[in-house]
């Protein structure tokens, strides 16, 4: 079970490292580069969604929030 947990965490791990390279090279290189280009427009429209969402959406947005903050660096 700890393998699989680790898997998991290095899988979710180089997710996240994509988004950030995609938001950067976004920035930099505008919302027309291939693979990249609607990740930023994909980030704005979950926040407005959550937003929409009133309470729940609160609610749902902590606990993203609390999930990822949970994991330890490394």
């Amino acid at each position: 079970m700890d393998k699989v947990r680790t898997a998991i965490g290095q899988i979710v791990d180089m997710g996240l490292a994509l988004v950030a390279v995609a938001i950067v090279a976004t920035v930099l290189f505008g919302p027309n580069l291939p693979f990249f280009g609607g990740v930023i427009g994909n980030l704005v429209g979950m926040v407005d969604l959550l937003g929409k969402a009133g309470l729940v959406g609160l609610i749902a947005l902590g606990i993203i929030v609390w999930l990822f903050a949970k994991r330890s660096p490394g």
